[in-house]
């Protein structure tokens, strides 16, 4: 089970899509709705385009005469997509010709308002638009052309501090802890509160939820060479962890550091051959600028020499250099070879 299917399955739960409205999402509106009517909105409402949006997550809320919508987009790739915006939009298009089509409307036929927001866990913080105005170039003069205005939410999970999701009773707060973890130890201190606030029967299945994300993402991530035993409850994690602690917290540094030595040898590389290009390109035109002159030098004679080595000296485009090597061939003088590489570098 990947990263984002998990995370479909956490969020399938009305009391995670509760506190994430809750705790991370701070409009006006939150406070003026009633979370008890957070329903699940499942395909038969959407267009059959958006029904293969396996790890995009719809739930709708009581509104006035109607619904609001919040389309939750999971978003766990490597790097921050720059057109999150006209993805979104595209997204909700979709979901309206669903709810068109299937008579959900507002009264007088009204679309009920789509709130969209995209739940991110790359490394890297996001950074793309949150409007798609911001992508939309301004149209030329006299071309009365108003740009869209349709902004989304980002939840950057990487983003938030330990001490500022500690401070939340919330159990997508403890899930974000969760995700940002950097030893056994915290796993525990985490869990030893979600055992406690899931203990009702009636949350089974959000308590398994957890379990299953636990044992098939988090803890395979963190200690990738340990054969883990299988567990059915929130509980069997907690004594799993305090069994092995001490072992596991070293595996677990361990792994860290390979990680941090491959990215450093990575980056290394990349660094590296990036200086190896530029040093190589830089003795590959010194040599073709000494070329030069030593056919200037034969040809013209030292002094055109001497006057031509400045104006070669920090020229760096080839396209020139092959110009000049072409000239000294064919120009009848030294002062005519000088005039037009003047000429050429203004």
């Amino acid at each position: 089970m990947d990263h984002d299917h998990s995370y479909k399955l956490l969020f399938s739960h009305r009391e995670m899509m509760a506190d994430l409205l809750q705790g991370f999402v701070t409009a006006e509106w939150v406070q003026a709705v009633d979370l008890t009517t957070l329903e699940r909105v499942y395909s038969s409402h959407v267009s059959d385009d958006l029904r293969d949006r396996e790890d995009d997550i719809i739930w709708r809320i009581r509104w006035q005469d109607g619904w609001l919508y919040i389309y939750l987009l999971v978003e766990f790739q490597s790097t921050v997509y720059r057109y999150m915006a006209v993805r979104l939009m595209t997204y909700e298009g979709l979901l309206y010709e669903g709810l068109i089509r299937s008579q959900q409307l507002m009264p007088r036929g009204l679309l009920p308002p789509v709130v969209p927001i995209v739940l991110y866990n790359g490394r890297d913080r996001w950074t793309a638009p949150q409007d798609i105005a911001a992508l939309i170039a301004t149209a030329p003069g006299g071309l009365a052309i108003p740009r869209p205005r349709r902004p989304y939410q980002v939840i950057d999970v990487g983003r938030y501090t330990d001490s500022e999701l500690a401070s939340l009773r919330n159990l997508v707060a403890a899930l974000f802890r969760l995700e940002n973890s950097r030893t056994p130890a915290d796993v525990q201190q985490v869990l030893a509160s979600l055992v406690v606030w899931l203990r009702d029967p009636a949350q089974e299945s959000l308590r398994r939820a957890f379990t299953v994300w636990l044992r098939r993402v988090l803890l395979p991530a963190r200690l990738p060479a340990v054969a883990l035993p299988e567990v059915q409850e929130l509980v069997e994690v907690q004594t799993m962890l305090a069994e092995r602690v001490m072992e596991w917290t070293q595996q677990w540094k361990e792994e860290g550091l390979r990680e941090g030595r491959r990215e450093g040898l990575q980056q290394g590389l990349q660094q590296g051959l990036q200086q190896g290009l530029q040093q190589g390109l830089q003795q590959g035109l010194a040599t073709e600028r000494a070329l030069l002159l030593r056919q200037a030098r034969k040809r013209f004679g030292e002094a055109c020499a001497a006057a031509l080595a400045p104006l070669l000296e920090t020229r760096e485009e080839s396209s020139q250099l092959a110009d000049v090597g072409e000239w000294i061939v064919t120009c009848d003088s030294g002062e005519t070879l000088l005039a037009r590489v003047r000429e050429l570098l203004g």
